[in-house]
């Protein structure tokens, strides 16, 4: 293996767990791989959707030193053209796939599913269905509706000028339909008229050259909801309350993410049985396996709208700043230690993912 040092292909913690598994935990595995984005700069058409992946072979090491410490040894592979070979001649017993996209692509991240299964390797979050879906928000908003989860108005554009559907009401949010990550959500992202609307939607198509997605604001709270798989699934409830006095339509924007970093709001704990029996049928209409997250816009009467869905979200630690930590570190107080644990006893009790 070329450039291995530089990739990391080496156990995090060197204790060979050769004879045994050493851990302390006879149901976990002795050797696991934490596949990540190769993330360079070049791949990416901005630097705001650069910003969203920089930090992943970090965030993989830190993870790998909480693996470390149940005694697993961790590796840490990049996940490029040579993901195939690193993983034939580290044979771990499982795989995190912290992959979000391949050479800048994210749709090309439901990809690595496909290596893992002919590899025959157990791996963490959605198969091949579950991250092509993904990545394409529309069909992701159709199915919830299919199934009964409420889902603002919306439209796909894949040109500025496609007749406007008479059934929208402004005020309109315009999204990216195959990125994640707040890309492009700024305050320009909520248009009050047409004009504006237009304006951004061929700003969007001229840099990202994909197609882009147009649905109703919802005016009200936010809350994010988390779902963990074990011996059972669990949802997590947290609202965002925001610190935006001042500001006329208040939504998580790229900003409020990755630059401000968490600044301009907080999460509270949520409680609503309902909802909670809402996520699940979420979860399972678009595929998702072992976590999921949804964001989701309550209105002043009280009627929720799921707004966006994410499979594999941003795993990790709270000192990774992902919600992840925030929310179920934080508030829930389950240590992060415990989410590995649970994920990888359910990876490796679990039959193979079908189709």
């Amino acid at each position: 293996m070329e450039n291995a040092d530089r990739n990391n292909l080496t156990p995090q913690n060197g204790n060979g767990n050769s004879n045994g598994n050493g851990n302390g935990y006879a149901e976990l595995p002795k050797t696991v791989a934490i596949v990540y984005s190769d993330a360079r700069r070049e791949y990416f058409p901005t630097e705001e959707q650069y910003i969203t992946e920089a930090e992943a072979e970090k965030d993989a090491y830190i993870i790998s030193k909480y693996a470390e410490r149940l005694g697993v040894n961790a590796y840490t592979v990049p996940g490029n053209a040579d993901l195939p070979e690193n993983l034939k001649n580290l044979k771990p017993e499982m795989v995190f796939n912290l992959v979000d996209s391949i050479k800048g692509y994210e749709y090309l991240s439901s990809a690595i599913p496909g290596i893992l299964e002919s590899l025959e390797l157990p791996y963490t979050g959605a198969d091949i269905l579950g991250l092509a879906l993904n990545y394409n928000k529309f069909l992701v908003k159709k199915l919830l509706h299919q199934f009964k989860v409420p889902v603002p108005n919306f439209q796909l554009f894949l040109t500025s000028s496609d007749p406007l559907d008479h059934n929208l009401r402004f005020p309109l949010i315009v999204k990216l339909n195959e990125i994640h990550g707040a890309v492009e959500i700024t305050k320009d992202s909520v248009v009050e008229n047409e004009k504006a609307m237009r304006a951004r939607i061929k700003y969007l198509l001229d840099t990202y050259k994909q197609a882009v997605l147009v649905e109703e604001y919802i005016v009200g709270r936010e809350i994010t909801a988390y779902v963990l798989e074990g011996l059972n699934r669990k949802v997590y409830l947290a609202e965002k309350v925001f610190n935006k006095p001042d500001e006329k339509y208040v939504f998580l924007t790229f900003d409020d993410q990755w630059v401000n970093k968490n600044e301009t709001f907080k999460y509270e704990k949520y409680d609503d049985p309902y909802l909670k029996e809402l996520v699940l049928t979420a979860f399972d209409a678009i595929k998702l396996m072992d976590y999921g997250k949804f964001d989701i816009r309550r209105d002043g009467s009280g009627r929720y709208f799921f707004i966006d869905a994410n499979a594999n979200p941003a795993f990790g630690p709270k000192e990774c700043q992902t919600a992840m930590g925030y929310i179920l570190e934080d508030l829930y107080k389950i240590p992060f230690p415990d989410i590995l644990k649970r994920l990888m006893l359910n990876t490796l009790k679990c039959p193979p993912k079908d189709y």
